[in-house]
């Protein structure tokens, strides 16, 4: 019976990860393909580096993924700092006025149908554009303003699930022994929740590079993203250079999720060795 059931596991273990990465998989091999047909590999020639070329003399490109990589890294460096600040208040200081209706509010992006945020976005932009004259138009700042405001929701959960995991103990010794509050934030707190903050980040970094649906809402002519330019293309077919631009992605998450791990690894290791070294001083 147990045999049945790890091979039913390892099974439905196998198909997963199949039906998720071979497509993944065949978009990286058909981007070294020789042919501009995309679904069909070029058997008479070798494979070949010529799209990554052309990828990368193509200015309409490079200037979307810059745009969108300036986008990325200031909406998730907001998100951070405003979604650590909103956790630390729900989670440390739980009887306010409004903390129910504020928890609400800082979680409501991650429910909202984003055609919905985008659009209630974009008529805030228009109104205040009337009222007092900014934001005037449509580009990377509303659409970093746009980003934050739902990418920070995801930051809101990630940090305040570590707070309250975190040993109340360590801070309240830490004010026994005269710290005031803010340095024991910044000297016992937040070297606590660090790795999650850092999930956080990337987590953001991640939503707001790839979203297309609230930044078609909040931007203008001159501010279109990656997303935006590969939709774009792709309603037009796929060209191979596509497939080496998504290729080029794939490896920069995998770099960027494979030194996150290894270093909350390398963390986890440490502080259970400090674990241990403590408790090996005590008779």
């Amino acid at each position: 019976m147990t045999g049945r059931r790890s091979f039913f596991v390892l099974s439905a273990m196998v198909f997963g990860f199949a039906f998720l990465y071979l497509p993944i998989l065949s978009m990286i091999v058909y981007s070294f393909n020789a042919s501009r047909l995309v679904t069909v590999w070029d058997s008479a020639h070798s494979p070949t580096l010529a799209w990554y070329v052309e990828l990368f003399h193509n200015d309409q490109v490079l200037d979307a993924a810059r745009l969108s990589f300036r986008i990325a890294a200031v909406n998730a460096t907001g998100a951070v700092i405003l979604g650590t600040l909103a956790a630390f208040a729900l989670e440390r200081y739980t009887r306010f006025r409004g903390r129910t209706l504020f928890g609400l509010l800082t979680t409501a992006p991650m429910v909202l149908p984003e055609v919905i945020t985008g659009l209630s976005l974009l008529l805030l932009f228009v109104a205040l554009d009337q009222a007092v004259g900014w934001p005037s138009g449509r580009d990377a700042t509303t659409i970093t303003i746009a980003h934050m405001t739902f990418s920070l929701a995801y930051v809101v959960v990630v940090v305040q699930s570590r707070l309250a995991t975190v040993d109340r103990s360590l801070e309240e010794a830490a004010m026994d022994l005269g710290a005031r509050p803010w340095k024991v934030f910044f000297v016992i707190t937040l070297p606590l929740i660090a790795p999650a903050i850092a999930s956080g980040w990337v987590l953001a970094f991640i939503l707001s590079w790839d979203d297309i649906v609230i930044t078609s809402f909040v931007s203008g002519p001159g501010s279109t993203t990656l997303p935006q330019l590969v939709f774009s293309k792709v309603r037009l077919g796929v060209s191979p250079d596509i497939n080496a631009l998504a290729t080029i992605l794939v490896l920069i998450v995998s770099v960027g999720v494979a030194i996150l791990g290894v270093y909350m690894m390398r963390r986890d290791r440490r502080r259970a060795r400090d674990a241990q070294a403590a408790f090996a001083v005590i008779p």
